[in-house]
């Protein structure tokens, strides 16, 4: 069982900013693509952005829906065994938890609130 553990969410204003982490204390983050997902309130789960491997032919390529172009990063520090989702101008359309996936695993997923 992979625990993989989300961090970093909250309750924000429109047009602010969060940074989310997920990291796993039992496995090596390393060397599979990692996602971001989130679900909204009576929304499916939908990608946010994914960032492959070091290790995979295509190097640390990264991939985003359209809400988050412009707007969110995703990053990978393997010294730390953690991946970041940072987010910019937050929208109350952002509300949602966001999970993390890797290799079939989901984490508990984070709260992210925008509101005024």
């Amino acid at each position: 069982q992979v625990h993989l553990v989300e961090s970093g969410g909250g309750l924000v204003q429109p047009g602010e900013s969060l940074r989310l982490s997920c990291t796993a204390s039992d496995l090596t983050l390393d060397y599979y693509a990692i996602s971001w997902f989130r679900q909204a309130p009576e929304k499916e789960r939908e990608g946010v952005s994914c960032i492959h491997s070091r290790f995979s032919t295509s190097g640390r390529s990264i991939t985003y829906a359209d809400f988050a172009k412009g707007r969110f990063t995703i990053s990978r520090d393997e010294s730390k065994n953690t991946v970041y989702l940072q987010m910019n101008s937050l929208q109350p359309e952002d509300t949602a938890v966001y999970y993390c996936w890797y290799l079939g695993y989901w984490g508990q997923g984070t709260q992210v609130t925008v509101s005024s």
